[in-house]
């Protein structure tokens, strides 16, 4: 059987659940966001300045038919959080000719991006440069493809150096079964909408990650006015509720959360430093109390906060209709849902029962829609791992347990590489969803594919045996004190 790197693809593999595969990846990536894109990226940049036999077998699979990345809310108007430079390759290395600046440049529009005078661009514009980097590397990935199962293949001395994934085609109607052998498995399946317990979409009641799919459907009924709830504290709250506001249709929006006011994001330079691919090491080494303490400290980065501006914008917009006589927009801060109640007879009102938390007194707001805005949630790769989860070690809490390089720590006999992009958090810091550490991620997945896994940082530990101070890592990354 013929197992030489570089002799695998997408197309290459044996069609039929239990065949045995004609070739074995180097790296098969499951899921195909922002994380498994900037990992091919650093594979084609690497196959393309390495002679045939040092170049990588790496395929992707995506279960949606083509590219995208949170579709349902790329408003109008709506800019990114990060800036351009914290693009899926110049902090790996800016030299790459797949930079925002190198797309910017392809499409004509350096100068103009330039004369804007920002480093945030439009979420649109983001989303169309991640389509372009996605389009440049469309050979190695399979759209509609899911990675239904994961079977160990155990050698001779029964360790466990290869893995079989079970892929499923979807065509049309109807779906094919193939197996594809690989060494490595990355998963960055990425994060699910998370509703609150009981709550259930509908026609109606929506998760603001589907916000422009499901207006788009509104805007084909018969032209009305509509009344809109949207609960949340967040940015994607604080968007969802200023887009509806600037809808024609929209006859009162009410944003409904449990914190006096929108938070501001802490966007300060020192604070953004927890950000930075040093504060990984940092964050890895510390101990238990010291990780939670900086999560603690720095949620506010990150976490149900807003911009100042949109703020601004949106307390603007309130006080104007104060002074006009005619509210549109109310916001109901202090306040939690009690209870939606939804209508038996379609297109009668729902009703949103709202308690006011410092008196405990409720009213009832009468609507057309119900819009949430509560985040989402990592998904548990245990599911799909099936057997060979059992071997990959976890904390006394349940989590799973990750190296430095996000590989999972295994346990004998699995001694093939599962790599974990994404839900990190309590291993690798609060970056571990967002783009800022993307580039240097996929770098540091490759680097431990190839076998140049990079050294843990050095712990120095003080008189009580406790870790004290980190060692050079990436940069010297500096001192942590216990």
């Amino acid at each position: 059987m013929d197992r030489e790197p570089g002799r695998a693809g997408p197309d290459t593999d044996a069609a039929g659940e239990g065949t045995d595969p004609v070739a074995v990846l180097d790296v098969l990536g499951v899921g195909f966001g922002p994380s498994n894109l900037a990992l091919a990226l650093a594979v084609q940049e690497h196959n393309e300045r390495s002679p045939a036999s040092g170049r990588v077998a790496a395929a992707f699979v995506e279960q949606q038919a083509a590219f995208g990345w949170h579709r349902g809310m790329l408003l109008e108007g709506a800019t990114m959080q990060v800036s351009f430079l914290k693009d899926l390759v110049t902090m790996r290395d800016p030299t790459s000719p797949r930079s925002f600046l190198n797309y910017l440049q392809g499409q004509g529009r350096l100068a103009d991006f330039i004369n804007t005078k920002t480093m945030f661009p439009s979420r649109v514009e983001f989303h169309d440069y991640l389509e372009w980097c996605a389009a440049d590397v469309r050979h190695l990935v399979s759209y509609g493809t899911r990675a239904v199962a994961v079977h160990p293949v155990p050698g001779p001395d029964g360790t466990v150096e290869e893995l079989d994934v079970v892929l499923r085609d979807a065509q049309g109607d109807t779906a094919s079964t193939r197996v594809v052998r690989t060494r490595n498995l990355v998963l960055a399946t990425g994060l699910v909408p998370w509703l609150p317990p009981g709550v259930q979409r509908g026609d109606r009641v929506w998760h603001n990650s589907e916000l422009l799919f499901r207006l788009a459907d509104l805007t084909l009924a018969a032209p009305r006015s509509r009344r809109y709830v949207v609960i949340g504290a967040g940015q994607s709250a604080a968007e969802a509720t200023a887009h509806l506001h600037d809808r024609e249709d929209a006859a009162e929006v009410h944003s409904v959360f449990s914190r006096y006011g929108y938070s501001p994001a802490d966007d300060t330079s020192f604070a953004n430093r927890i950000f930075d691919p040093e504060a990984v090491d940092h964050f890895y080494a510390a101990p238990g109390e010291v990780k939670q303490m900086l999560m603690d400290y720095h949620a506010n980065t990150n976490y149900s906060v807003v911009d100042p501006e949109l703020i601004q914008d949106l307390y603007a917009r309130a006080y104007q209709e104060q002074v006009a006589g005619r509210q549109r927009l109310h916001v109901h801060g202090a306040s939690r849902i009690a209870g939606v109640r939804e209508p038996a007879t379609e297109g009668a009102d729902i009703e949103v029962e709202v308690e006011f938390l410092p008196t405990g007194r409720t009213h009832t707001i009468t609507t057309d829609v119900v819009v949430y805005a509560t985040g989402y949630r990592p998904i548990d790769p245990s599911g799909m791992l099936g057997d060979v989860g059992a071997w990959c070690r976890r904390a006394d809490d349940g989590e799973l347990l990750v190296e430095r390089d996000y590989r999972l720590h295994a346990v004998h006999p699995l001694r093939a590489g599962v790599y974990l992009q994404g839900p990190t958090e309590h291993t690798h810091g609060i970056s571990s969803t967002l783009l800022s550490t993307t580039a240097v991620r996929a770098e540091e997945i490759l680097d431990s594919v190839l076998g140049h896994r990079r050294p843990v940082p050095e712990v120095e530990h003080d008189e009580a045996g406790e870790p004290a101070t980190v060692g050079p890592g990436r940069g010297d990354p500096g001192v942590i004190t216990s």
